[in-house]
């Protein structure tokens, strides 16, 4: 029977969603579920493990259901994953040991703050490409093996598994029989080597790290195994897996070194494919393994903002200003400005070029005449805001001058915000027709391992531009909105830390 599909799995901070694409890069069904985010102390986020497995599979289920595919019709299972997050099971039940460390929490702020007291902050960065947070995995696997009685004997007894979701989700998908993750999942946790392409020795010591949990490490376009036949009917290869930036680069068809895009999802991710070179950074990057199609491992630089989407739902669900995201554009376009209102969206810190953990959400410039339709300006336009951050130091290390990026995700849908951003970058922004190209590059990266698709050429054909937004802001204008953002930014460094 012709294999008709490419499964992409998506599993996001805040949904769970499945993609059926065809061989042009259409979507012919989507299912999407959200699940519950669990704040136990402020700045702590969890996941329940299970039901990021529930949820995930419930979609897939549910995508492949809408359009009559069995496992017959699926030629690859591509999986695309919120990043850091860290999951800790028994190897032989599959039980998590406790509930998953979301990347955003900030727990093990004070480990980092020790770190780099110790002055390992260098060797860390020199070996992983990172810059010491709480945001990577290797601090939150050392708060559970500490924490979480029994589990350190547990884990040096080889009773115990560590995976980023990728390997939450392959590990479930193939009934226990697959342990793996990919370079660029790997590349997240601080404890691998994106030189020697390996888990290092020294790293695992200094964080007391048992080696025997960590999973394999393989090519992100690559076949980890099978699904059990008891999970979907059938045998699918599992055949391509990238962390969820990574992902959108490669969907974004940004195949040559100097080529980025920008993610608009619950955080908001710029990332420059830098080619065969890892280039350091001098202001706050991160550099990163990209996903390729080969077995020649490929870098990228990166700059993260941790609060984008999500602050537009914090507008909707814990400030009740809006009843759904998509009424920010017309909030937004219902009033000229700001009324000189910004919002400084540090609800877990602030990464590049900042990088405070400090820092904590902040509004100012409030004066009487301030309405809400205000604020949720100002909380959109400070997406628009931090990107800018980013491309500038990108920039700057890159030494590449760009006119236009390309952009994707759940808010560059919104009209307003992508004219915004071109007005404040100065540059021309791109907007595919097909914004999903997270989902996309994992369902590509699995479709040309497996010969569905034959090569990137390939699925360069089917990256189509639906609409470009070109600068209009005047110099002044712009000038004077970005050193007012950067005085509000002042406003929210630091908060958090204690008084000595």
């Amino acid at each position: 029977m012709k294999k008709k599909y490419v499964i992409a799995l998506d599993q996001g901070t805040t949904s769970s969603r499945c993609i059926l694409f065809d061989k042009r890069g259409h979507i012919c069904s989507v299912a999407q579920k959200e699940f519950e985010q669990i704040y136990p102390k402020p700045g702590w986020v969890e996941h329940n493990p299970m039901h990021i497995w529930a949820s995930q599979f419930s979609v897939m289920a549910e995508a492949m259901g809408q359009i009559g595919a069995t496992a017959a019709n699926i030629a690859a299972i591509g999986i695309t994953n919120q990043r850091e997050t860290t999951i800790l099971w028994d190897k032989e039940t599959g039980e998590p040991v406790y509930n998953a460390i979301v990347w955003q929490c900030r727990r093990t702020s004070d480990r980092i703050d020790a770190l780099n007291r110790e002055g390992f902050g260098e060797t860390i960065k020199q070996k992983t490409g990172l810059i010491p947070d709480a945001y990577f995995s290797a601090t939150k696997i050392k708060w559970i093996l500490d924490h979480v009685e029994g589990v350190r004997e547990r884990a040096e007894r080889g009773e115990i598994l560590f995976g980023t979701v990728d390997t939450w989700l392959i590990w479930n998908l193939t009934k226990g029989q697959v342990h793996v993750t990919d370079y660029t999942n790997a590349s997240r946790t601080m404890l691998f080597d994106i030189h020697k392409l390996c888990w290092d020795e020294e790293l695992l010591n200094y964080f007391d790290i048992p080696r025997c949990i960590l999973p394999q490490v393989r090519p992100s376009s690559s076949v980890y195994g099978t699904t059990a036949a008891e999970v979907l009917g059938g045998s699918i290869p599992i055949a391509g897996a990238a962390g969820d930036q990574q992902a959108a680069l490669f969907g974004q068809c940004c195949f040559e070194a100097g080529e980025m895009k920008n993610t608009y999802g619950t955080g908001c991710f710029l990332l420059m494919n830098t080619g065969k070179e890892a280039i350091h950074s001098k202001h706050g990057l991160i550099t990163t393994i990209a996903a390729s199609a080969g077995q020649q491992v490929e870098y990228a630089l990166e700059g993260s903002v941790f609060v984008a989407g999500a602050a537009i739902q914090w507008l909707r669900d814990e400030m009740d200003m809006l009843d759904t995201a998509a009424e920010s554009e017309k909030a937004c376009l219902a009033v000229p400005d700001t009324q000189g209102v910004y919002v400084v969206p540090a609800f877990t810190g602030l990464g590049a070029p900042w990088w405070d953990q400090y820092a904590r959400g902040t509004i100012v410039g409030l004066t009487r005449g301030v309405k809400k339709e205000h604020l949720i300006r100002a909380t959109v336009e400070s997406i628009a805001y931090q990107v800018s951050d980013l491309a500038s130091v990108m920039e700057r290390d890159s030494g590449i001058v760009s006119r236009h990026f390309k952009v994707d995700g759940g808010a560059s849908a919104n009209n307003f915000l992508m004219q915004f951003q071109a007005d404040i970058l100065n540059m021309q922004v791109e907007r595919p027709i097909c914004i999903e190209t997270t989902s996309l590059g994992a369902a590509y990266l699995a479709g040309i391992a497996v010969g569905y698709w034959k090569d990137c050429e390939d699925v360069k054909k089917n990256w189509k531009l639906a609409r470009t937004f070109l600068p209009e802001m005047e110099e002044e204008r712009r000038a004077k909105l970005r050193r007012g953002w950067k005085k509000a930014v002042g406003h929210s460094l630091a908060w958090a830390k204690e008084e000595d």
